[in-house]
């Protein structure tokens, strides 16, 4: 497995050797003693999985202490953009964002430590992301920053958006309070 690091530090970039044959191929998707070799103590409890139509955006969320979520992301099915915020507020690059394209087609994981809003649009129909977290969710832990925060400038890369009434509704950055 290839790893790679990014501008913000924490974030990871992971590309597993994927092997091909004619009847289609394999890959190991998660390695734990490559996150030793890194330094990461990682005991990942829960995965998710989402189906969305393109368009769709989920995001920004983060959970709060005692329920903090370390994340390993990746798309089965389709394509997304995996955008993260830093909300790390004694972090050099607070309040910037990283965006990255994970596909079926580049079988591209990310890795995504706590203190991080965190979410993806949609950028094919049926897409299935998948993500490993570290702790369970917990509705009374969650929080989130408004996605089209004009302040944030993140491009999105999709028109016609399907997002959830609460994600809608989320603070913009201005008025956010980083609990990290």
């Amino acid at each position: 497995m290839e790893v790679t690091t990014t501008p913000i530090e924490g974030l990871l970039i992971l590309q597993p050797k994927i092997w091909k044959d004619d009847r289609g191929y394999f890959f190991e998707s998660f390695r734990s003693d490559v996150f030793s070799k890194l330094n990461i103590d990682v005991n990942f409890v829960q995965d998710n999985q989402s189906l969305s139509q393109k368009g769709t955006i989920r995001g920004l969320h983060y959970q709060v202490a005692p329920f903090e979520q370390a994340k390993l992301v990746r798309v089965v099915q389709g394509r997304v953009l995996d955008v993260v915020l830093d909300i790390r507020k004694n972090s050099p690059t607070y309040g910037q964002h990283f965006a990255i394209e994970l596909s079926d087609e580049n079988q591209t994981q990310f890795f995504i430590p706590p203190g991080f809003a965190h979410g993806f649009s949609t950028l094919e129909d049926n897409t299935i992301f998948c993500y490993k977290c570290t702790n369970y969710y917990s509705k009374a832990s969650e929080g989130g920053v408004l996605f089209n925060d004009p302040a944030l400038g993140i491009d999105w890369k999709v028109e016609g958006l399907f997002v959830s009434d609460k994600d809608k509704e989320l603070p913009a950055f201005a008025e956010f309070v980083s609990p990290f």
